[in-house]
């Protein structure tokens, strides 16, 4: 900051990026007039999955690329299509915003829901 400079530092997300986007795109799924796309923490196909159930029309996969290569973009894929048969989905559109809060019977309970989850699943570092 002193030199005023732009120092490059590259940081790569990793799937805990994930849980602050997917809530958002959770709860403002169905509010908005606009699509919404998550664009950290996707490194897995269950990544994928929550992303677009969540309401995300679109994720994006840039840091497991660079981490592992391109042909790892296959290997998702693939484990997305194996995951939508065994569940019975026919479509990406099926999926996108089954678990937002909008499709919440109480979305008073999706927030206490989410939270006690995060509380019941911290382990302090040691």
């Amino acid at each position: 900051m002193e030199k005023l400079e732009v120092a490059p530092r590259l940081v790569l997300s990793d799937s805990d990026d994930l849980r602050l986007p997917l809530r958002w795109v959770a709860i403002l799924y169905g509010r908005l007039k606009a699509d919404l796309a998550i664009t950290s923490g996707i490194h897995t196909a269950p990544d994928v999955i929550k992303g677009l159930m969540a309401g995300a029309s679109v994720t994006m996969m840039a840091s497991e690329l660079l981490q592992n290569g391109v042909r790892r973009a296959g290997r998702v894929l693939g484990e997305l299509v194996t995951w939508m048969h065994e569940h019975e989905y026919e479509s990406v559109m099926q999926m996108i915003g089954a678990m937002s809060q909008k499709h919440c019977a109480e979305p008073a309970a999706f927030e206490r829901a989410n939270y006690m989850k995060m509380l019941a699943s911290y382990r302090p570092l040691n």
